[in-house]
Parts: structure tokens; sequence; C-alpha cells
């Protein structure tokens, strides 16, 4: 019985009798500033004005900073302002198959109990020295991600993009591929109208079965799109600590570092690198780091952490931010989209960290002899288009052109036989055999 009414329980323990109350001395801009809580607030409580619920992120001179969750209209000076406490998650196994906001609130239209544990949003990760290696490779489901750009289980990989490219369904293919216990999706700040779309037609019934979608729209504050990513780590660091595998997709770091950037400019830091905050580089990297293997006795979280690059910059703050932090990136090319092959991989500058540990040495020469074909088309693509190659000139180029076209076309397919069966079709393709479906 106690497992039946600890969910209850744990609701019935949030509930707080009494709380320490202030009141609005100021509005200013998108802030409130709140007088009379100095002696119990901490950056990053929770309060509640009226209906609007806010957080603390600034403290001077026995005045606090609450940034409000939605808009100022109807706020007052001399408004009562309750303690709430501080931020913090309670997830629960049962929360498999929900969507759920990063207050742990449904999405769904169903009733959501938390669970027996509050955890706070953040955290550290596992110990350095007592975290295991990366392990074994993964089946994605994708030739070019099992063979030239191979995933392994606690691995951190970067998918770098712009909008429309493909980024969506490559991360749907993921979670409905990657042979993980738990799939746990962050949509931050992604449109309304897709969040549905992602549970129904990306991930689909048995996909979402075993995942849990944590979701905050477009609309919604920045507190609330920064919140959403802490809270789907902690919802994978929940499941981690059972002994599980956890997959977790962030869509995308892109939105939670603008959301970083709002909340930061509010509470009064400088911008400086390209408009953003001196604390983003601390706030990406802290929330990288608590992916990847857990320590002994824990499972681990394989994490995809997406990036919206626009124009192809990689050299954009938060894209070279990851990039340092990551053990590797997959960067999706618009032009290689618009010629109709997905995934838009651009495999030259993509790269896997898991490599060469995660392949044998037979695999380690077909996939360095795939890359150097495809390096040696990139330098000659331009001269062979406008017909200024003759054939027969460099034995190497002779065989690009021979080649390019079958590992292109390989790049682009499914691999519904695994791992081993992808690497038979690259030796197949590399010897120019073309493969047939």
């Amino acid at each position: 019985m106690s497992d039946v009414f600890s969910p209850l329980r744990a609701r019935v323990e949030l509930v707080r009798l009494s709380a320490p109350i202030g009141r609005v001395m100021a509005i200013s801009g998108s802030v409130v500033q709140v007088s009379g809580l100095d002696r119990c607030c901490a950056i990053g409580d929770l309060v509640q004005i009226g209906p609007v619920a806010g957080e603390v992120i600034a403290m001077s001179g026995g005045h606090q900073t609450v940034l409000p969750e939605a808009g100022l209209a109807g706020l007052s000076l001399g408004a009562e302002v309750r303690h709430v406490g501080a931020l913090g998650l309670a997830p629960d196994n049962h929360w498999l198959g929900r969507i759920v906001d990063p207050r742990g609130r449904p999405l769904d239209g169903r009733p959501l109990f938390p669970g027996p544990v509050q955890r706070r949003l953040e955290t550290p990760p596992p110990a350095a020295v007592r975290r295991r290696r990366m392990g074994e490779r993964l089946n994605t489901g994708k030739i070019a991600f099992d063979t030239l750009l191979p995933l392994v289980r606690g691995q951190r990989m970067g998918l770098f993009a712009g909008s429309g490219v493909g980024k969506s369904s490559l991360l749907g293919s993921f979670a409905r591929h990657v042979p993980a216990d738990v799939v746990v999706v962050a949509l931050v700040g992604e449109r309304g109208r897709e969040v549905r779309g992602f549970a129904e037609n990306i991930l689909g019934a048995k996909g979402l079965a075993r995942s849990v979608i944590m979701a905050a729209t477009s609309d919604q504050s920045p507190l609330l799109r920064r919140r959403c990513a802490l809270s789907a780590m902690t919802v994978a660091e929940h499941f981690r600590d059972q002994g599980l595998h956890v997959l977790l997709l962030v869509d995308s770091v892109t939105r939670f570092a603008e959301a970083h950037r709002e909340i930061a400019l509010a509470a009064g830091e400088s911008a400086s690198l390209r408009g953003y905050p001196p604390s983003l580089q601390q706030a990406i990297m802290a929330m990288a780091e608590r992916a990847g293997p857990g320590a002994d006795g824990q499972g681990d979280i394989t994490a995809i952490f997406s990036v919206l690059v626009a124009g192809s910059d990689m050299d954009e703050p938060v894209a070279d931010i990851l990039r340092g932090v990551l053990d590797g990136h997959a960067v999706l090319d618009r032009r290689i989209a618009e010629r109709g092959r997905f995934p838009a991989l651009d495999v030259l500058r993509s790269v896997s960290r898991a490599l060469p540990e995660a392949a044998s040495p037979e695999e380690n020469r077909m996939i360095a002899d795939a890359r150097d074909l495809l390096g040696v088309w990139d330098r000659v693509e331009m001269m062979v288009q406008a017909g200024l190659y003759q054939k027969g000139t460099d034995p190497a180029v002779d065989r690009a052109l021979r080649i390019w076209p079958l590992l292109d076309r390989l790049i682009g397919d499914d691999a519904p036989g695994g791992v081993a069966q992808s690497f038979r079709q690259l030796q197949a393709c590399l010897a120019g055999q073309s493969q047939t479906h």
C-alpha cells in the first residue's frame, strides 16, 4: 500500500502551512523589486506575487530582484509576495509516457504526481575520478552514425544545424532506435504546435512509452525556457541513479542560451561576446558536464545537444562553447538538405571523439578511406562540374568520381540491420559495389 500512496504523500509534503511575506517596492522593465524577504530568500528561490510566480535573480541592500514567469499586467506596488522556497523537481518513474512542463506540471491533460524525492535543478556532476569510461557502440538507425560518426554509451554529441534541415527528424530517429532504457527530451523554446507533433509523429506511441518530454514553448518566460533544459537533465539523473541507460535529447542549447541571456541582463549582468553575458560559458559547460558516464553503481546519460547555427557559423559563441566540452559534433548542411539527402550530414566537418576506440582496426581503415574519398571529392567537385578535369589524370580523383555517388547515397540510408550490417554495406560501397534496398 505504501507504493500506492507515496505520490500523494509526496504532494502533501510539498504543502507549506506558513510562508514569509514580502511586498512589491518597485516595478521596472521586466523585473519586480521586493523587500521583506532578505532573511529567507536565496538566489534562484521561487516567490508568488498574486497569481504570478517568479524567481529571485539578484539581491542587493535588503531588496530582491524578481523576474516573473508571466507578464507584469495586474501587479501593483505594495502587492503581497509569498516566499515559496528553493527551486526543485521531484521526478518519478510513472512520468514515462508523459509531457511535462519545467515545474513538473502535466501538459497532456492527465493528473501527474511528484516523486518522493525533491531534487535541485542545478547539481554537480559525478566526481571526475569516479566516472567510468564511455561504453559500447550504439545502434542509431542511421548508417552514417553507425559507421563514420559512431555514438557510444555515455557520449555527449552536439548536433549543429540551421532551421529546416532535418534536425528534429534526426533526433526522433535517435529516440526511436538507440537502445536506451529511458529517453528524456527537452523541447526548449519550441513552437507550440511542434510539441504534440514531436510526441505523436516523430516519437510515435512506442517511442513515447519509454520517454519523458519536458517542454517550454517559445511564448513562455525565459525562466521556463532555461529551466526546461535543467529540468530535463534532472529527470535524466533520476533514472541514471537507478542504474539505467538514459538517452537525453536537448533541442536546443541555443534557445537555452538566449533565455539565460535575457535573465542575466535583467539581473544586471553586462553583455560581452556578441551580446551574451560572461556567465553563459559556465552555464552551458555545467549543464553539459552533468551528462555522460555515471559513477560506479549508476547508469549513463548519452546526450545529444542540438545547436542552431545561423549560416553554418560554427564559431558563434554557443556553438564554440559547446563544441569544446562535448565528445563530438555532427554538422547538418543546408546545401546537402536542398539536394534531398537526409540526414544532411557533412561528414568532413563532423567528428566523433569515440574514435578510434569505438571501432576495430579494420573498421577504422574503412572510416579513414571513406573520409579520404569525401575529401578528394570536396577538393575537385567544382573542377569536375566545370568540365576542367579529364579522367585518367589522377587515380585518386578517378576513384572518388566512381565511388562518391554510392557513398553519398549510403550516408543518407537507414540502418535496420545494426552496426555490423552497416559496415558490410560501407565495405561494399568502398569496393564500388552499388547497394540495393
